[in-house]
């Protein structure tokens, strides 16, 4: 619940999804695993890309999508993460930007999970200048 946005909620519904967190090879994998990846229907000379799969458990990915809407609209401590956020909003639009946040704090999650570590809201260079 360090990870900005993510309240006991998310926290809980997230690991209850995912159970054990050694199940996932590598965390990038953790927003393929609910459905947070574009579709992709390729065949001779069509390449289409959609929207999300709607793969996985709807409810994990609601949460992290509210937990990504609440990053970008109601937190006022700036982060990396909100920056990043804020920065793809300008580029793609709000309900991308959210996708891609939820996506990214998938991968987060799961990485502080199995460190065991908790969310750096600067880099270390920042606090020591």
């Amino acid at each position: 619940m360090t990870v900005p946005g993510v309240g006991p909620l998310v926290a809980i519904t997230y690991k209850s999804a995912i159970d054990d967190p050694h199940r996932i090879v590598k965390s990038k994998a953790a927003g393929a695993l609910f459905g947070l990846t574009p579709k992709k229907y390729q065949s001779g000379e069509k390449d289409v890309t959609g929207g999300i799969t709607l793969a996985g458990d709807e409810t994990v990915r609601t949460a992290l999508y509210e937990a990504a809407n609440v990053l970008l609209s109601r937190i006022t401590r700036f982060s990396k993460l909100k920056r990043w956020g804020m920065d793809v909003a300008k580029r793609r639009g709000s309900k991308r930007a959210k996708v891609a946040l939820a996506r990214k704090l998938a991968v987060i999650l799961h990485r502080i999970w199995v460190d065991g570590t908790t969310y750096r809201w600067a880099e270390a260079g920042s606090i020591a200048a």
